[in-house]
């Protein structure tokens, strides 16, 4: 039964290497950065850029996934973002920050310059 299971997640993770970018900068959690995004409205196609800080991220190969939070018009928005989609086209580091967490939900608490982070040289 499990040499079964292991051809299985062989062939999946075979199948997961294809679709897998190789121009993804080394992300972090605390990082300020900006994403350019495809996106679809109806037949017309455009690109939008977002920034933000990284609060959280889930590693699981093709599906790892980040949650920025930026605030727009002092209300906190996040969103979370597919890193290997084919809608991503880039994603810029803006800025790296020292933290000692691996989630950062303690910002959702916070406003003005409580947000700020330590800057990492």
């Amino acid at each position: 039964m499990k040499k079964y299971q292991n051809n299985n997640s062989d062939i999946i993770k075979n199948i997961e290497d294809q679709f897998i970018k190789d121009n993804i900068p080394q992300i972090d959690i605390g990082d300020n950065i900006k994403i350019k995004l495809r996106i679809q409205e109806g037949n017309k196609e455009r690109i939008q850029i977002s920034e933000g800080v990284i609060i959280a991220k889930h590693n699981s190969r093709l599906n790892t996934t980040i949650t920025v939070r930026k605030i727009i018009q002092n209300i906190g928005v996040e969103r979370i973002y597919l890193i290997h989609s084919p809608r991503i086209l880039n994603i810029e580091i803006m800025r790296k920050s020292k933290v000692r967490r691996s989630k950062l939900y303690y910002l959702r608490k916070r406003s003005g310059k409580a947000t700020r982070l330590k800057r990492k040289l």
